[in-house]
């Protein structure tokens, strides 16, 4: 006997009784996802159905989450120590910088204006020697600086313009060998006058504190020194070469530089993070948004593995059909019953895809750093990626987004197959038996 014969007494009571989704319908359909001999290898692919899915799902949260936590790392470490606005003057020195940074800093909007004497140089040791971007900055600057306040790893910066010494990144003091106390030698081609031309200048100073953005290529470039020692160093008599500014929202550039244009009367050059950074940040988008697609690529042929198996199923269901059919179950019931086994499916991979993924991603740099400690290996080098750890970000929108592509996919996935199965003559499938 057929296995729906179970359902002949209730379906040739009244045809009216069946409503959209009755409870045979799901009854039906879960049955028919369960394996049997007849039908094994149609279980076989609705399971990697369900396994493509799923990786697709896990794949793209787990993905989309580490994109976002690079732009957001990568947004706070650059944002963090080279401000959001640099204002530079122009025709005439920056000589009256403590009245402008101060204008700035009571802007609507503004958290901190800094102004910085700073200059491209070379830092030795005596046991090696690197290139170094050298700041002056105020000790009441630097202190609050975002990039540098609270990540200090050796040292301290308490009587910084008095100590007359530097501030370096952890990697350059790696790289240079040395730590606090210890004396390193600046050096700049640009240095004196004298008969024979322009010297060099080269001056040792202690370190009086190491610190660590998080950040590798602006921890193995930067050097900090007194506001006052920078103008001196770099001949610079009172001037400032640069005042950035930061402030509460960076999206608000625009209405920062109309306040500015405002409230500054003197000639000035006013850049913004947006260009300065324009092509890097857009760049990660178009990262992200090909990676989406292109990993969405997996969950689609689990799409089509789902069309492949329901037709499968069709076909050696196609009695069971018929006698649905002659028993009063409509077309719409048998299209119904094929679109749910269609959609378990993807709900099923999708939800496991969802849980899945959601814990990778909030667990991704432990399990990082289990994978290199049972590997042996460093498999996320600071210096390739600019980042001491595996940022992971999850943005529910986009995990939404994720999460009803797929359920779309695998409902469209399922009306085929379904369409083929109710459009079955009972008549001519039974001839065949």
């Amino acid at each position: 006997m057929s296995e729906n014969s179970m359902f002949g007494a209730d379906l040739t009571q009244s045809r009216e009784s069946f409503r959209p989704f009755a409870p045979f319908e799901w009854v039906v359909a879960f049955r028919y996802l369960r394996a049997r001999r007849a039908n094994g290898f149609v279980s076989v692919i609705a399971g990697f159905s369900f396994l493509g899915i799923t990786l697709g799902v896990a794949t793209l949260i787990v993905v989309m989450s580490v994109m976002n936590g690079f732009h957001r790392e990568l947004m706070d470490k650059i944002l963090g120590i080279n401000g959001h606005a640099f204002v530079q003057a122009v025709e005439t020195p920056l000589t009256d910088w403590q009245d402008v940074s101060a204008q700035i800093a009571h802007l609507r909007g503004v958290k901190l204006a800094i102004p910085f004497v700073e200059g491209a140089a070379g830092v030795s040791s005596p046991f090696a020697q690197s290139g170094a971007l050298v700041r002056g900055v105020r000790e009441q600057d630097i202190t609050r600086l975002p990039g540098i306040a609270g990540n200090v790893r050796e040292g301290s910066l308490k009587g910084f313009d008095q100590a007359g010494g530097v501030a370096i990144g952890q990697r350059l003091a790696e790289t240079l060998g040395v730590r606090v106390g210890d004396t390193v030698s600046v050096i700049i081609a640009k240095g004196a006058q004298t008969p024979f031309g322009v010297a060099p200048r080269i001056k040792a100073y202690p370190i009086v504190a190491i610190f660590q953005i998080g950040m590798s290529e602006f921890d193995s470039i930067f050097v900090y020194m007194p506001l006052a020692e920078g103008q001196a160093f770099f001949n610079k008599q009172n001037e400032a070469t640069v005042i950035e500014a930061f402030v509460d929202d960076p999206d608000q550039m625009d209405a920062f530089r109309a306040q500015v244009d405002a409230s500054i009367a003197r000639p000035l050059i006013l850049t913004d993070w947006r260009q300065r950074n324009k092509t890097f940040f857009d760049t990660l988008q178009v990262e992200k948004n090909i990676l989406f697609i292109i990993l969405m690529l997996i969950v689609i042929v689990a799409a089509f593995n789902i069309i492949s198996g329901l037709t499968m199923l069709v076909k050696d269901k196609t009695a069971d059909i018929a006698i649905l059919r002659t028993m009063g179950a409509t077309r719409g019931a048998v299209l119904r019953i094929f679109l749910i086994i269609g959609a378990s499916i993807g709900v099923a991979g999708a939800l496991a895809g969802f849980l899945f993924g959601l814990g990778l991603a909030k667990n991704l740099d432990a399990i990082r750093v289990l994978l290199d400690k049972l590997l042996q290996a460093n498999l996320f080098p600071a210096e390739l990626y600019f980042l001491s750890r595996l940022p992971s970000i999850v943005d529910p929108r986009e995990v939404a987004l994720v999460v009803v592509v797929t359920l779309v996919l695998a409902m469209l996935a399922s009306i085929y197959p379904a369409w083929k199965a109710a459009s079955l003559d009972p008549i001519e499938a039974l001839r065949h038996e």
